[in-house]
């Protein structure tokens, strides 16, 4: 009895403006490829860097694959996750007759992220004295539109403060939502903080996390009586890599299990009540072979069936 050939991994991208974060995620992808010879691997962007995910459907596509088990390498669910990702997927079965697929959650928030995140803070607190029960953590998130992905950055907040010994770990994002980066580290001295370590929750460079130090150095030049320092972000670490491989089979074995109690295209939160059954549109842009649709607001980021992200 032969055994079926896995499918094939796909890893799915936002994309950055910041060339250094986009060869991050490539060289990234590369490496799972080499670590797994005996899978197709292949990752694109959803935005803004190249290769497209398009390329790399046809890339897995030319090298045998009709299998795909798509990993968003992201750490919430948010409007690309949710939305555009299964829409890019849903186009490319259209445009490769015969290929399927499987499609896994995001990264987020999980006990081996959470040992990478606590690495970085012992890491920027080096060689500091003192000890954690001092110490204030503001973990700093992309930031959404979308409530739910803003409060899973909240649950990765809670989870790193839980048995750690920090004074307290608070939460901010760099765009889209409450609190900014200045009024989080505000929270925190309101709250009695005189030792501040911003944590940005980013896998890669960028040109957010550039951002969040950036905006931490200015407000730390402005209250030069608190100790404030900056952490790194994740990184490619093996803890990352092996992650994306357990994402990976649990789509391969189609035992996703996708949380829909907060979602807002499913539930009617306050405030977002037009959201609820918005039907799933694809997320076009200039990049994407064959469309010259501009990135602007008549997309429904995330409007999407459930069938493929949940």
């Amino acid at each position: 009895m032969t055994t079926p050939t896995p499918p094939a991994l796909l890893i799915a991208g936002h994309g950055t403006r910041d060339d250094a974060g986009a060869e991050a995620f490539r060289d990234f992808v590369r490496e799972l490829g080499r670590r797994h010879p005996e899978l197709p691997v292949a990752g694109g962007f959803i935005e803004l860097s190249p290769p497209p995910l398009g390329d790399a459907v046809t890339e897995l596509v030319e090298r045998g694959a009709r299998r795909f088990a798509a990993v968003p390498l992201m750490l919430v669910s948010a409007g690309h996750a949710k939305g555009d990702i299964p829409a890019a997927l849903a186009r490319e079965k259209e445009r490769h007759p015969g290929i399927s697929y499987t499609y896994g959650r995001p990264l987020g928030p999980h006990p081996a992220l959470l040992r990478v995140l606590e690495r970085r803070l012992d890491e920027a607190l080096q060689g500091t004295g003192g000890d954690r029960s001092e110490v204030t953590v503001l973990l700093v998130g992309r930031g959404s539109t979308d409530p739910d992905a803003n409060a899973e950055v909240f649950k990765a907040s809670r989870l790193l403060w839980e048995g750690r010994g920090y004074a307290g770990v608070e939460t901010a994002f760099v765009s889209l939502a409450a609190p900014d980066v200045p009024s989080g580290l505000d929270r925190c001295v309101r709250l009695g903080a005189r030792r501040i370590v911003v944590l940005p929750y980013f896998l890669f460079t960028g040109i957010l996390p550039d951002r969040v130090r950036r905006q931490t150095e200015d407000w730390a030049a402005a209250h030069p009586d608190v100790e404030v320092r900056s952490a790194d972000v994740i990184g490619p670490e093996p803890e990352l890599l092996d992650l994306v491989m357990e994402r990976y089979e649990e789509a391969a074995g189609g035992m996703v299990r996708m949380n829909c109690d907060s979602c807002v295209y499913r539930i009617a939160l306050p405030g977002f009540e037009d959201k609820v059954g918005l039907p799933q549109q694809p997320h076009f842009h200039p990049d994407d072979d064959g469309h010259h649709h501009g990135h602007g607001h008549g997309h429904h980021h995330g409007g999407h069936s459930h069938e493929h992200a949940h």
